[in-house]
């Protein structure tokens, strides 16, 4: 196919769309569902009704081809474990009796069977739930939902394209099942895994998909030859099955390196590939190995993951040069739309001016398909929609919001003695120490507690008028009132402030910096049915006033114990944000770690003895290619020395991570020279203690001993047992006993009762110690 014919043939696609809804409608049917309150029923056709919803709006927009399979009631890894009948034993029983109760147990626990782990996808926020295999894993096909949605979207008389995670990542992403030596490799799976797949691509085929999509975002990774023949070998045998559909096979997130070749050999129908930012590789790698003759394939320009306008000269010029590299250009976003929120156009708070720098799912779906009519016909043919991008990109571009001389000027000032501490970590344990006067195994939270529905309310009511300031400080200030004496009936040892008065994380500071934007509707799935609005980073970045200083120090005045002051560090201040993409991360790391570095230095003036600065995106922003690593994590953890090392010796720095795999930035932990961090560690049955001892971590740890994403209740016992876990890796001197994450999330019976169970285990495991 020549070059005009290719162009002529361009086609607008996307890979997957945000599943809750405008209004989160699934969110609230879900939730409903667990208590009671909605029926299976209901549930279902609330899910259907969202689908379609999705797939007429794509259609309406000039989407050729709407992807199905997507769709989740939870996360789309845990429905490729259910399509392959990868059931962990423990949750066989449930699933046998109820499919979606069995389901939700997977994702959730209940109170006699643990959740699957769960842990971030790729570098993004999003979770999702970790497939449990073994040697004796047995695969079965059950392609139930995959038929149906498709059927479904061709019932409305849409060209639809199932979408599926690929067999090679499936089985990369999965972790040795309970039991199973830690060096079992799922891999060697593989052989027994792609009959399974054969026979869904079959029953695919038979309902009436003519191409079908497999996902393989983990072979944009660093891969063993090993890992690539097995990509080679899956699709090789997959792509000679006689009853199949055309096969797409798609990466993103980043370049594809080594595994292009074998990609582009292998006897599929197509390949989706990302050529945004760190992916723009691909463009040149493609050339390399000669295009993809007899192949389609489907270019990723609009960026999937951030809310920016897409440059669409720029855009053009790129599938510009993809013509005569493949038989087919399609057009579509790096990834799924599920990473971005739904419509720009439903906030009514942000400027017109601002408004229009902005592109969420709706948007960019328009930009997909002015892109495809403009490579089809021409630029032409969009002459409109080009005028209207350069004008949103000039105004940008010239904006005072995006260029603060002041701030600037600060943080070109800032020298290497900024980052450091005053003494070594072994001076200042010694000071803290004798300053805080705490047991050995001393007990604390995260930070958060139970947000619950009269704090939602006092807020609304707030922003309704129905209340005042002055009433609505006084609800914060009896909630806080409240958690304090709870933590101190409890005997935990160390106390936080409950975070009653903060929405999100992110969001609270990002509401008192500048250079931030907030959105009313800009809702992303984080997991499950927990929904997240990342704030805008769209500008240089300052703090005008103190953030947290009253709130803690209200805290502090009604106990003798210390109560942590709570921040959110620079580098999950930027992985939890929509950020800005004119200039280095680095630089704007910069910027918001002088800001916290503000309000460190307030907190310790106002009487905090222990700061926490949490950074739980720290491993989850970590560059998918080895090679860019070390440059990310050098302005990544100088970042958070920068905002912590302010304080005197005696001053306890805090850290938290979670829910990410962190063996293999062990040193970067040990680089942010905090002198205790917090970890996730009861779903991975203390993993991380034991790569902190392989490294040799010289400072204070606590994982968690309390898994806080699932609705069970620990009992004293198992935290114990999991405590004494820990310090078969940490010596007691050295290690802390707290929740995996905050409490945020959860009500205040399980809380009760799994915070009292948590103490009781540290003073039985204390009382072993000592020999009493």
């Amino acid at each position: 196919m020549t070059s005009k014919t290719a162009a002529a043939a361009a086609r607008a696609t996307v890979y997957g769309y945000p599943r809750q809804g405008r209004n989160r409608e699934l969110k609230k049917a879900i939730e409903g569902y667990w208590k009671g309150r909605v029926t299976a029923d209901a549930l279902r056709a609330t899910a259907a009704e969202l689908r379609a919803t999705n797939w007429r709006q794509l259609s309406g927009a000039g989407v050729h081809e709407v992807p199905t399979g997507d769709f989740s009631y939870y996360d789309h890894v845990l429905d490729t474990t259910v399509m392959v009948g990868a059931i962990p034993t423990r949750h066989r029983a449930a699933v046998e009796a109820d499919a979606l109760d069995g389901y939700f147990a997977m994702a959730r626990g209940t109170q006699d069977v643990a959740p699957l782990e769960m842990t971030k996808w790729f570098d993004t926020n999003y979770h999702y739930l970790v497939p449990e295999l073994g040697p004796d894993t047995v695969f079965s096909a059950d392609s139930t939902k995959q038929v149906a949605e498709l059927k479904e979207a061709l019932a409305l008389g849409l060209t639809a394209r199932p979408v599926l995670v690929g067999p090679v990542t499936y089985l990369l992403l999965a972790k040795p099942a309970p039991g199973v030596a830690a060096d079992f490799d799922p891999l060697t799976l593989l052989d027994r895994l792609l009959p399974v797949y054969a026979e869904v691509l079959a029953d695919l085929r038979a309902a009436g998909a003519a191409w079908v999509q497999l996902d393989e975002p983990a072979l944009v990774q660093d891969r063993t030859p090993a890992e690539l023949n097995a990509a080679e070998r899956a699709y090789r045998d997959l792509g000679a099955l006689a009853d199949r559909p055309k096969l797409l096979v798609a990466t993103y997130f980043d370049r594809l390196g080594d595994a292009l070749p074998v990609l582009a050999k292998a006897p599929v129908d197509g390949l989706a590939l990302d050529f945004t930012e760190a992916a723009a590789a691909n463009l040149d790698a493609l050339a390399a190995v000669g295009g993809l003759s007899g192949k389609r394939l489907v270019a990723g320009v609009v960026n999937g993951r951030n809310i920016w306008v897409n440059d669409l000269e720029k855009s053009l010029s790129t599938l510009g040069t993809l013509l005569g590299l493949a038989d087919r250009v399609d057009v579509a976003a790096s990834c799924s739309l599920l990473h971005v929120p739904l419509d720009a156009a439903a906030e009514r708070d942000i400027e017109p001016q601002i408004l229009r720098w902005l592109a969420f799912a709706k948007q960019k779906t328009a930009e997909i398909v002015a892109l495809a009519k403009g490579l089809a016909r021409g630029t032409d043919a969009i002459a409109g929609e080009l005028a209207t991008n350069r004008a949103a990109l000039a105004s940008r571009a010239d904006s005072p919001i995006t260029h603060d001389p002041a701030v600037r000027a600060r943080a070109a000032a800032v020298t290497d003695a900024d980052t450091r501490r005053s003494q070594p970590y072994g001076e200042r344990s010694a000071a803290q120490r004798a300053h805080l006067g705490l047991p050995l195994l001393p007990t604390t939270t995260i930070g958060s507690f139970p947000q619950t529905g009269e704090l939602r309310a006092a807020r609304a009511d707030l922003r309704t008028g129905r209340i005042d300031t002055a009433g609505y400080e006084e609800r914060i200030k009896a909630e806080i009132q409240e958690v304090v004496t709870f933590q101190e009936k409890a005997g935990l040892d160390v106390l936080v402030h409950g975070e009653a008065e903060r929405n999100d994380m992110v969001q609270y500071f990002a509401e008192q910096l500048t250079g931030y934007l907030a959105t009313q509707h800009g809702w992303v799935q984080s997991y499950g049915t927990r929904y997240v609005r990342p704030p805008v980073l769209a500008g240089d970045i300052s703090r005008p006033e103190p953030m947290t200083v009253r709130w803690t120090a209200y805290a502090q005045s009604l106990t003798s114990r210390p109560v942590k002051g709570m921040l959110t560090g620079p580098v999950t201040m930027l992985a939890w944000s929509f950020v800005r993409d004119d200039q280095p991360l680095g630089e704007t790391a910069r910027q918001v770690a002088l800001a916290l570095r503000d309000e460190v230095g307030d907190l310790e003036a106002s009487g905090s003895s222990v700061i926490q600065v949490d950074e739980p995106a720290l491993r989850e922003t970590l560059p998918l290619r080895a090679a860019d690593r070390a440059a990310y994590l050098a302005w990544a953890t100088e970042a958070f020395r920068l905002s912590t090392t302010g304080v005197r010796p005696a001053t306890q720095i805090h850290t938290h991570m979670c829910y990410a795999e962190f063996g293999d930035i062990v040193q970067a932990i040990d680089d942010l020279d905090a002198d205790v961090i917090s970890l996730e560690a009861a779903r991975s049955h203390m993993q991380v203690a034991r790569e902190l001892a392989a490294h040799g971590y010289p400072r204070e740890a606590g994982p968690g001993v309390y898994d806080i994403h699932s609705p069970r209740v620990p009992s004293a016992e198992e935290a114990s047992e999991l405590l004494r876990a820990g310090l078969d890796a940490i010596p007691a001197e050295r290690l802390w006993v707290n929740p995996d994450c905050g409490l945020k999330t959860r009500g205040w019976p399980e809380t009760r009762a799994s915070l009292e169970n948590l103490v009781a285990a540290a003073r039985t495991v204390r009382g072993e110690l000592s020999g009493s």
